[in-house]
């Protein structure tokens, strides 16, 4: 099962497992054990930066997993940050095993969630039972829409989609400004004369229901945990699946088998747009419940390294968003406990987001000379 040739059978002209083994343990050091390196190497680094300002490290760490998991609020709240990171990481994970570089998450959010308050504000009095389900449908196809953009144009052009996504996120920001000091601005604010930059509030039945009372905790984290493993059937349990798979790990040999390259490499950044799309969505109906500048909080890249360290399986991401969503509310309660700047947490964030990303493209490096090795020794045999 090792070989590289390209046999006539289409299921094995991508091999899945290089070595032939029932498991692999080299894979679960690079998918697992070198993220995880990374992390803690940030952190160590992040502990030097902290003694060099004269703060006692150990207190910063210990303040940083009491504000994630020390109480109710503390948990719910990381629970509340890793739904978006899921979400846009689910459609990392679709795009980047299709090699397509996304990194458009924060783009496709935010024309999501313009979607999102858009379609329950023009029909405010539709039931909860429809207009909820709506309002995903919606936020999912405008994100997918904002993924095709860029998709077609690397299918049909060549065109680089990191270039054209970071472009799509520029485009969607500016979309949104012109939007909310137009005509999505509340209306209660034009009447009183503070013009924010925000949209009217959702109806009640828009809201997505509460999963523990008196915290932000919604209904989103249940849809995001139950798309992930969806992505995860999609990704291994479909003929879909195995093509966008087969395209990341070698577009050559998957056109010699009859794959249809462009079509899934355009497919999986659609697919991808249309999961951040949701994202914003959900963060619409389930905690702002309104429209408002800065809603991305930095999701859509933050997503792209909880994928990373989840190895880009879907399964992996859960632990992996819920470990990112900790590192942002531990963050806020560490810096008030040790009284740091916000930069140095940032600083932290920016380490974790370098080492996870470096220890991810090292792995990726180290596996495909591992088979090029492997086939040269095949091709050395008698």
């Amino acid at each position: 099962m090792g070989e590289l040739e390209l046999p006539s059978d289409r299921e094995s002209a991508i091999p899945l497992n290089p070595t032939g083994s029932a498991f692999d343990w080299s894979k679960v050091v690079l998918n697992v054990l070198l993220p995880v390196a990374g992390v803690v190497a940030a952190l160590l680094i992040g502990a030097i930066m902290l003694l060099l300002l004269g703060a006692n490290p150990i207190a910063a760490f210990a303040a940083m997993i009491n504000g994630a998991a020390g109480s109710k609020f503390g948990i719910t709240q990381t629970l509340v940050k890793a739904t978006p990171l899921l979400l846009v990481g689910s459609g990392i994970c679709i795009a980047f095993r299709a090699n397509m570089i996304h990194i458009g998450g924060e783009g496709q959010i935010i024309v999501g969630a313009l979607a999102g308050a858009w379609l329950p504000l023009s029909f405010p009095t539709v039931s909860g039972w429809l207009l909820i389900p709506a309002t995903c449908i919606v936020g999912f196809m405008a994100g997918a829409v904002w993924g095709f953009i860029p998709g077609i144009l690397k299918a049909r052009l060549r065109v680089n989609e990191i270039l054209s996504t970071i472009m799509m996120n520029a485009i969607a920001q500016q979309l949104m400004n012109l939007l909310l000091q137009g005509a999505l601005m509340d209306p209660e604010g034009i009447a009183h004369g503070t013009f924010l930059a925000q949209s009217a509030q959702l109806p009640r039945q828009a809201w997505l229901p509460r999963l523990v009372p008196q915290t932000l905790l919604h209904g989103g984290a249940i849809i995001a945990v139950v798309l992930a493993v969806a992505v995860y059937l999609f990704l291994w349990r479909t003929t879909i699946g195995y093509d966008i798979r087969a395209v990341g790990l070698n577009p050559n040999a998957a056109r010699y088998s009859g794959i249809n390259v462009p079509y899934y490499e355009a497919l999986s950044l659609t697919l991808a747009g249309g999961f951040a799309g949701l994202a914003g969505a959900i963060e619409v109906m389930g905690v702002q419940h309104r429209l408002m500048d800065g809603l991305t909080s930095g999701y859509g890249f933050t997503g792209i390294v909880a994928a990373l360290l989840g190895g880009l399986h879907p399964l992996g991401l859960i632990p992996a968003s819920i470990f990112f969503g900790g590192l942002l509310v531990g963050a806020d309660k560490m810096q008030r406990a040790v009284q740091v700047p916000s930069s140095l947490v940032m600083a932290i964030l920016g380490l974790i987001v370098l080492f996870v990303s470096s220890a991810a493209i090292w792995s990726r490096r180290w596996a495909a000379r591992r088979r090029i090795a492997e086939q040269l020794d095949k091709e050395g045999q008698p």
